[in-house]
């Protein structure tokens, strides 16, 4: 069970990251990850699969890979039609493990992160690019 403590330690260990608000971290101004509180219509298109817990939402690279998300891990990634389209994807943010958690949050970081950025912090810790 991750919390917000945990995603700010993970955002805030990556170059150039700030928390811009409460709970919303950004890099170069760009936003990467932040709290999505369930609205009203989310909570009606959802029904009873919407969840009670804390809700994180998550740039990721493009549409394939979240689609790759939800269909992978339906307990922990999930969306709604407001992001149809949209490279985001939704996390029970009670459901996703500590790796996993900042597996999202660094590759998050790497697709809004400037390229000479992103290339600096691949080549200092030896992380492979992500696959796209």
């Amino acid at each position: 069970m991750a919390t917000w403590d945990e995603v700010h330690r993970i955002a805030m260990a990556l170059p150039e990251a700030e928390e811009r608000s409460p709970r919303d971290w950004r890099v170069k101004g760009k936003g990467f990850v932040c709290e999505r509180p369930l609205r009203k219509a989310d909570l009606l298109e959802l029904g009873a699969d919407a969840p009670s817990g804390p809700v994180l939402g998550a740039r990721v690279a493009d549409p394939g890979v979240k689609e790759a998300l939800l269909a992978d891990a339906p307990d922990v990634y999930f969306t709604t039609s407001h992001f149809d389209g949209y490279a985001m994807v939704l996390v029970r943010l009670d459901e996703i493990g500590s790796a996993e958690l900042e597996e999202l949050v660094v590759e998050s970081w790497l697709v809004r992160a400037p390229k000479r950025l992103a290339k600096q912090y691949l080549d200092a810790t030896g992380r492979p690019p992500a696959a796209t």
